[in-house]
């Protein structure tokens, strides 16, 4: 069979990486350097070797032919790592999110994103003549839901991210509306319960739809919601991002402050080249920036969801769509954080954002999306 090499999307992601390298260096040198003395390119040059393995992983991915990964052995090992891996870093780290390897850090629940995209193709291609049936939905369900669990201690949004890619990759694979009604209703309990069930959570939320605390006052008479809002006190303004955010966003105009001399990045602006570094590209780079940035996820978005089409088989159908909306729905919740149409959320913007985990995730994700583009019938 005849490969095609899928230009548009292999070079819009050089692309995209290339621009978040550039802004990774924008954001942190001057981090960098305060922390590491003359070292300024200290962020840099992490995230350029892991752009460099992550590339790699990428053309590797790209060259293989991805039914060969159509396997329950290599779906359910894959989804069975990443569990054992997030059981060992809860207890291995304090703030549950890193396995800490002195040389090299790992952040599981990045990797929990293609662990569930290739189970979730796997499975549905495979149960696709009783995608209704009990025996689909219920362990489908089950596998879901201890991954998300698993992953939602200590990262709410990448959980969050995980279980919309499941509701994409059910609804183009036939699943019956009423289970997504049910799991509608189920998925706010839970996202409710663990919103209250961290103080800093709840406080995030509540500065971002009543900031006056003016609804929060007249419905806790007792006092109780404000005490226990107030032990995330700890952690700073909650609100504080947003505002150096907004602060930047809007500072950049249409053209920018020019590259390298933005002013929220001194200090101001928590996370600059991790979770804010799109604040960083609105303030640089303007309007034409962020903008330049949205295009190059909406034509992850074409590439993605046109093989729903032209794709060779259902389960390169399932791989792309589950690829793409994991993609498309982190960056959507980044972007959306950084614009202030969210409340404030640790999740880093795909391809742009410093974070070696995010970037090697994102890029086998990726490379996956180029094996069944390369491989459709168009």
């Amino acid at each position: 069979m005849r490969v095609r090499t899928d230009w548009t999307l292999l070079l819009t992601i050089v692309g995209m990486v290339s621009l978040g390298l550039v802004f990774v260096y924008s954001a942190s040198s001057v981090i960098a350097g305060e922390r590491y003395g003359e070292e300024s390119y200290y962020f840099l040059a992490r995230q350029g070797g892991a752009a460099l393995l992550a590339f790699a992983v990428l053309i590797a991915l790209a060259k293989l032919d991805y039914r060969k990964l159509n396997s329950m052995h290599i779906a359910f090992v894959c989804l069975g790592v990443v569990l054992a891996l997030l059981i060992l870093v809860y207890f291995l780290d304090s703030a549950h999110r890193w396995l800490r390897l002195g040389f090299l850090n790992l952040q599981p629940a990045e990797f929990a994103k293609p662990a569930l995209v290739l189970f979730l193709a796997y499975f549905i291609t495979e149960r696709a003549s009783d995608i209704n049936g009990v025996h689909t939905v219920a362990p489908a369900t089950m596998a879901m839901l201890l991954l998300a669990g698993a992953v939602v201690v200590a990262d709410l949004g990448s959980a969050v991210v995980l279980m919309g890619t499941a509701a994409a990759v059910f609804y183009v694979g036939g699943l019956d509306r009423r289970y997504f009604r049910f799991a509608a209703v189920v998925s706010v309990v839970l996202l409710t319960v663990a919103v209250v069930s961290k103080p800093y959570r709840l406080k995030r939320v509540v500065d971002f739809a009543d900031p006056d605390y003016k609804l929060v006052r007249f419905l806790d008479v007792g006092g109780a919601v404000t005490a226990y809002l107030q032990r995330a006190a700890v952690t700073g303004d909650t609100g504080y991002q947003a505002e150096q955010s907004r602060i930047a966003v809007g500072a950049g105009g249409l053209i920018g402050e020019g590259l390298m001399e933005g002013r929220q990045k001194l200090f101001y602006l928590p996370e600059a080249h991790t979770d804010f570094i799109y604040a960083v590209v609105g303030e640089e780079l303007g309007l034409f920036g962020t903008t330049l940035v949205l295009l190059g996820f909406l034509v992850i978005l074409w590439r993605g969801f046109r093989l729903y089409w032209v794709a060779l088989d259902g389960f390169g159908r399932n791989l792309a769509v589950g690829v793409t909306a994991a993609i498309l729905l982190q960056a959507f919740i980044n972007m959306s954080v950084v614009l202030d149409l969210a409340p404030t959320k640790g999740i880093p913007l795909p391809l742009i954002s410093y974070g070696g985990s995010s970037l090697l995730s994102t890029m086998i994700l990726l490379g996956l999306l180029l094996s069944v583009s390369e491989r459709a019938r168009c």
